[in-house]
């Protein structure tokens, strides 16, 4: 099964509800505005469900997931709520190949309300949490209850970048700068403080994790532990990413821990070229394989 882990698409119901805010997020017809952002100018297109799912002919399953850049997840609870139920209503709804990484304000941690999010459809791969969320020992321990449910429920965490800071440079500063910055910190502060209190779950990080992993080798001469280890339960997925920062990857951590993503409509899948023979056996890999063991459910034994 041909698995895209990393795709965005606004249905009705979100656009809706993203247009009656007056205040950033919101819509001005299809303009978003944004804090830290310049103004952006969406192709509907991009989020038309049937020339997407014609775009996604060649997958099996496309996940699809709340854009955390927009900073819903850290609105206040009574404007938050309104956004992520209007983006649940409409992603139980989307049909094939299109499934849904649930979401959910970090200003509210509610673990009952998203045990029901989850249980309602199993539809819902996890739950996507915004990297800025989860930087430090602080923010893990906030979203702790979170997390709990999907380790008790075998699912995994998808993690994505956040709102970039005040914009300081030109337009792809935000991708570039603080969105890498803030899965960097994410990863460690996984391995430091998430992973002892979560022993059992599965984790994927988008882009990369902003190649954290590449600094390894500073992070051991400077007292860090672990040489030599991978945790198979950690994933990272490619996104904007090519063949130099992947294979760079596979070095340090192996084949079995990376899955494709493409973020799209932002950008398309970049690696592997499923087109090049020498490519196959990794695109099963991030395609196939590895999607299928994150995606599992895995046996919860607490």
């Amino acid at each position: 099964m041909s698995v895209d882990v990393h795709q965005h698409l606004w249905t009705p119901s979100l656009v809706d509800a993203l247009r009656r805010r007056t205040r950033p997020p919101f819509l001005d017809g299809w303009t978003l505005v944004l804090d830290g952002e310049p103004p952006y100018e969406v192709d509907p297109a991009d989020h038309d469900v049937e020339l997407r799912r014609k775009r996604n002919a060649h997958l099996d399953l496309a996940l699809v997931s709340l854009s955390s850049p927009l900073g819903i997840e850290h609105l206040p609870p009574e404007e938050a709520w309104p956004l992520v139920d209007a983006y649940h209503a409409d992603a139980r709804a989307l049909p094939a190949p299109f499934g849904a990484w649930a979401a959910a304000p970090v200003t509210d941690p509610d673990p009952l309300r998203l045990s029901h999010t989850l249980d309602l459809d199993d539809g819902m791969a996890g739950l996507q949490l915004p990297a800025t969320a989860l930087g430090d020992a602080r923010g893990l321990a906030q979203a702790a209850p979170l997390l709990d449910v999907l380790e008790e429920r075998g699912l995994p965490l998808f993690v994505h970048p956040g709102p970039a800071a005040a914009a300081s440079g030109p337009a792809w500063w935000a991708a570039v700068v603080p969105y890498v910055q803030q899965m960097h910190a994410a990863w460690y502060a996984f391995e430091a403080f998430g992973r002892p209190r979560h022993p059992r779950l599965k984790v994927c990080f988008a882009l990369l994790a902003g190649l954290a992993p590449l600094h390894r080798e500073r992070q051991l001469a400077r007292g860090g532990t672990g040489r030599g280890l991978v945790d198979p339960d950690l994933f990272l997925e490619t996104s904007s990413y090519g063949p130099r920062a992947a294979d760079a990857v596979i070095r340090e951590l192996g084949i079995d821990v990376l899955v494709a993503g493409s973020d799209q409509p932002y950008a398309e899948s970049a690696w592997p070229d499923p087109g090049d023979p020498a490519q196959r056996a990794i695109d099963h890999a991030v395609r196939v394989a590895n999607p299928g063991r994150l995606l599992s459910r895995k046996e919860s034994h607490q």
